[in-house]
């Protein structure tokens, strides 16, 4: 008979270059500028984009891209005039341009030559994008997930990765949110499905020296 491997349960099962990937998660100009926290939470991301670099875990960060006006269907005029508040589709103003400032990466968290910059219109940071082809591509089960928005992009993310077969990792202090009531239902949610490994800063920093 063969033996029944014992899934992992514990951050340290996962949290090693040969297993996890650290997911950067919209931390752009245009975003931070909303957030009530965003000094604090870039801080906090770049302590744990410190600590995967020095241990070579694969970095990969996503970045919201608008789309010209030209280019919106139905669906992301609408969904554009729910974020930007409006009733005029005439009104409308893409906040995440390609070549924008607010479409950059904030400096504090620059992309190095060997990370992955992925583009995206969704709030999954799996749909439409090769996040999960580059995972399965290097072997890896797990992720770990920080940045902003967490009810926004964060959650979902996290739901699809499961769903995907992956070991999803929610570093909690290190998402932003530009709601905080939101963002309490997200982290309910994710942990009632327990789905995800939920872990503060602290927690990824250690198991991360010693992977």
């Amino acid at each position: 008979m063969h033996s029944i491997k014992h899934p992992g349960k514990t951050i340290g099962d996962f949290c090693r270059p040969d297993q996890m990937a650290l997911v950067v998660y919209d931390m752009q100009i245009g975003i931070m500028r909303q957030m009530p926290d965003g000094a604090g939470i870039t801080a906090r991301v770049l302590s744990i984009l410190t600590a995967a670099r020095a241990s070579n875990f694969p970095v990969i960060f996503m970045r919201h891209m608008s789309m010209p006006l030209a280019l919106m269907g139905a669906f992301q005029r609408r969904q554009a005039m729910a974020w930007q508040r409006i009733d005029d589709p005439a009104a409308i103003k893409p906040w995440f341009l390609r070549g924008s400032e607010g479409f950059e990466i904030v400096p504090e968290l620059q992309p190095r030559y060997d990370e992955a910059v992925i583009d995206k219109i969704t709030f999954s940071a799996f749909e439409g994008t090769p996040l999960s082809i580059i995972l399965r591509d290097l072997g890896l089960t797990s992720f770990a997930i920080c940045g902003v928005a967490t009810e926004i992009g964060i959650e979902p993310t996290v739901r699809h990765g499961a769903d995907l077969g992956l070991v999803p990792l929610v570093i909690s202090d290190a998402c932003g949110a530009g709601h905080a009531e939101a963002a309490e239902r997200s982290f309910a949610n994710m942990a009632f499905m327990g789905d995800a490994l939920i872990c503060q800063s602290a927690d990824f920093i250690a198991a991360a020296r010693q992977s």
